[in-house]
C-alpha cells in the first residue's frame, strides 16, 4: 500500500482516512445489494447510515474493508478509496488494509482471552511495537476507549467477563491499539442498554477527533444525535446524503422524509 495523503483534523494532529465511493455496485449471487452507490466520507467526522433491513447500508460498510471477500459468490462493480487508494487495486494487502481499517460489529465479539491480550494481540501480530511497549499500547488504547479505569486492575481477567458495553469498548480499544485510523462499526450499540449505548455515543464523538467514523444503525435518534453526515438508504440505492441536521430536519427527498418521520420502515 502506497502512503495515504493526508490533512489536519479539528485537534490539529494528522487526519487520514478519507473515503470515497465511486459507482459501487455489489451482487450476492443473482441477488442485487447496492446499486451505483456514491459518497464521500469526510475524515475526522462520524458518518451514519441509516435505512430499513435489508437496504444495502451493512452491505457497503462491510465493503469498505473487504469482508464480503469471505462470502462466495459475490461480486462488484465501481471502486472504493481510502486515502485516494483503491481497496480493490490487484494485489492489495488485505492483513494490512484490515489494520487500518477496524469493525466492530453488533455483537460484541472479544477473543477468548485476557483483557490485556485482547488490546495486545493485533499489535503483536502485526509487529508494531517492542514487547516491552505493550503494556504502554495497552493502556493508551484503553483510556482512549475510556476503559482503563475501570479494567485496570484486572487486565488478566478474561475479556468476556466484561458486562455488554465495556466488552464493546473493549472491540474499539483493540482496534485502536491496532493502529486503526477508520472505525466502521455495525449497530455496535443494538445489543445495549441505554447507559451502555450513552457512553458508546460520548466515546465514538471523542474518537472522531482523530480517527474517522462510520456507524450503521437502525436508531435514528442515534444517528442524529452523534452523526456529523447520515446517508439513507432503501433498496440498495443511496437515496440521500447530505449534513445530518439538514436529513433530519429538511430533508430533500420524500422517501427520506417518510423514513426519518416514521411513515415507513
Amino acid at each position: 500500500m502506497s502512503a495515504p495523503t493526508s490533512q489536519e483534523s479539528k485537534s490539529g494532529v494528522t487526519a487520514r482516512g478519507r473515503v470515497t465511493i465511486s459507482d459501487f455496485s455489489f451482487w450476492y449471487g443473482q441477488k442485487q445489494a447496492l446499486k451505483s452507490v456514491t459518497l464521500d466520507v469526510t475524515p475526522c467526522e462520524i458518518t451514519a447510515f441509516i435505512g430499513p433491513s435489508g437496504c444495502g447500508k451493512s452491505t457497503l460498510l462491510r465493503s469498505i474493508n473487504r469482508m464480503n471477500d469471505l462470502i462466495l459468490d459475490t461480486r462488484h462493480q465501481g471502486d472504493i478509496r481510502l486515502d485516494g487508494m483503491s481497496l480493490y487495486a490487484p494485489g492489495t494487502d488485505l492483513v494490512e488494509l484490515r489494520q487500518r481499517i477496524g469493525m466492530v460489529f453488533q455483537h460484541p465479539n472479544p477473543f477468548p482471552k485476557t483483557i490485556f491480550e485482547n488490546v495486545a494481540f493485533g499489535p503483536k501480530l502485526n509487529g508494531l511495537c517492542p514487547p516491552s511497549e505493550l503494556p504502554d499500547r495497552v493502556e493508551d488504547a484503553l483510556k482512549k476507549a475510556v476503559l482503563w479505569e475501570e479494567v485496570r486492575h484486572r487486565l488478566h481477567d478474561l475479556g468476556t467477563s466484561l458486562s455488554g458495553g465495556q466488552q464493546q469498548r473493549l472491540c474499539i480499544a483493540r482496534a485502536l491499539a491496532n493502529e486503526s485510523e477508520l472505525l466502521l462499526l455495525d449497530e455496535p450499540c443494538s445489543a445495549l442498554d441505554p447507559i451502555a449505548t450513552q457512553r458508546i455515543e460520548e466515546l465514538l464523538v471523542e474518537l472522531k477527533r482523530e480517527y474517522t467514523v462510520v456507524i450503521v444503525t437502525h436508531n435514528l435518534q442515534q444517528a442524529a444525535r452523534i452523526a456529523d453526515q447520515t446517508g439513507f438508504f432503501y433498496h440498495g440505492e443511496l437515496i440521500e446524503y447530505n449534513r445530518s441536521d439538514e436529513l433530519f430536519t429538511r430533508p430533500r427527498e420524500s422517501r427520506t422524509e417518510a423514513y426519518v418521520t416514521g411513515r415507513f420502515g
